[in-house]
């Protein structure tokens, strides 16, 4: 399969307003999304829309929930003026782990047939049940890394005020995966963010090693942005709330937990 797991840390670090770093411990499927079936064939452990010890559901994904994300993904490329037929698009991203998963960011690789980076699929979610997806397109001017910026017009943190532009760099090697991304207002660099992931055999002895090394990586996700939240808040850094009009919508982790109920 060319479906892998993929092993490292990331990284955060703030430097407006007040100074902040964090580093964690992380791991992510790199899912080809021609082989989602193959890999719940050959990784018993791994089940698609349906409960399990992990699970991949396609309606995890994309802003209204996809019913096959594999076809999601190749028509919104075509909404881009893309001709994504025989491409391999590969995501990135957790998997529900006992039946909850929360993803702050997932990345779709989308190589042509030649194996080169045509598209990067940012799909970011926030707590408050929000997915938005940016979409990058190469410039064909790169020569060592995928390269392109994008304006943030999606809210995440309530740390960060709106404005802003994102410049995302994305490091496709045979045995590392890097993702950078900066964010900048009025050309300060504002929050760094980085992905360094380590290669590894997507098997049921690999999976079960990961669930002993990072035991609820998802239910730990969100418990830590909670937790660095706090201190943020503590410190007194500027929170800028939500805004929604009306009821907000029930935060992702609800979401979650009730769809692991049906």
């Amino acid at each position: 399969m060319r479906s892998h797991l993929l092993e490292g840390t990331v990284r955060h670090r703030r430097s407006k307003t007040t100074s902040y770093a964090l580093e964690h411990a992380v791991y992510y499927f790199a899912l080809d999304l021609d082989e989602l079936d193959e890999v719940t064939r050959r990784v018993p452990l791994i089940r698609r829309n349906r409960g399990a010890v992990v699970s991949f559901h396609d309606a995890d994904h994309f802003p209204d929930g996809a019913r096959d994300v594999a076809a999601e993904v190749r028509a919104h490329l075509r909404g881009h003026g893309l001709q994504p037929d025989g491409w391999q698009i590969t995501l990135v991203t957790n998997l529900r782990v006992l039946g909850y998963v929360f993803n702050p960011a997932s990345f779709y690789l989308c190589r042509d047939g030649s194996g080169r980076l045509q598209a990067v699929i940012v799909e970011v979610h926030n707590t408050h049940g929000g997915r938005h997806l940016y979409t990058l397109l190469t410039t064909g001017a790169e020569l060592d890394a995928f390269s392109a910026s994008m304006d943030k017009d999606f809210y995440v943190s309530p740390f960060i005020s709106s404005e802003g532009r994102y410049h995302v760099t994305v490091r496709d090697e045979p045995d590392e995966l890097r993702i950078g991304i900066n964010l900048r207002q009025e050309r300060e660099l504002v929050l760094a963010t980085s992905l360094v992931l380590a290669r590894r055999p997507l098997s049921t002895r690999g999976l079960l090693w990961m669930l002993v090394r990072h035991p609820l990586i998802t239910h730990g996700t969100i418990a830590m942005i909670h937790w660095h939240a706090l201190r943020l808040f503590r410190r007194g850094v500027q929170f800028h709330p939500h805004g929604a009009y009306g009821r907000p919508p029930l935060p992702m982790a609800v979401r979650s937990g009730k769809e692991a109920l049906r």
